[in-house]
């Protein structure tokens, strides 16, 4: 397979598998979704692939750069837990979609730095993708699903496992 389609379909499998873990969790109710499950597969998968591409020659650099995208990366979680923000009363967690957004474009900046053009291009194009489309699609998704939970709710009492029935 050609190269860079070999980086088109990691970084796309990395953001649709983590863009499927978010739809199970929305359904669930808890407070990640499609997009910043997406967001944060697409930036593993990006740092991973700009560290596997990094040949600076000596293995004590290629150390040193594995602690430069490890301290970024550490520094970035921290810059991203101050905007993840908490409503006491409802305990309602906000801005997860922000600190994944937050942690791929650290990611981006890492592959750019690396020289990695093709994989920040993709990783830029998947990243927009995400923020664009995944949020609509995600509302769709969940009032699809729960249209058909509430028929199946409307059955016969009997077929429930919970109730004993």
């Amino acid at each position: 397979m050609n190269g860079q389609w070999e980086i088109v379909l990691r970084l796309g499998a990395a953001m649709c598998g983590g863009m499927l873990l978010g739809l199970n969790r929305d359904l669930h109710g808890k407070p990640t979704g499609m997009r910043t499950l997406g967001l944060v597969g697409l930036s593993a998968a990006a740092v991973t692939l700009a560290a596997q591409g990094v040949d600076v020659g000596t293995h004590d650099m290629n150390t040193t750069m594995g602690h430069v995208m490890q301290g970024i990366l550490t520094g970035i979680g921290f810059l991203g837990a101050g905007v993840i923000l908490h409503d006491a009363p409802g305990i309602r967690v906000h801005g997860l979609t922000t600190a994944a957004t937050v942690l791929v474009t650290a990611a981006l900046g890492i592959v750019f730095g690396v020289g990695d053009w093709v994989t920040g291009g993709c990783c830029l194009v998947l990243a927009l993708f995400t923020l664009v489309f995944a949020g609509p699609m995600e509302h769709y998704l969940r009032h699809r699903f729960q249209g058909l939970r509430a028929s199946n709710d409307n059955e016969d009492p009997g077929d429930d496992p919970e109730t004993g029935g």
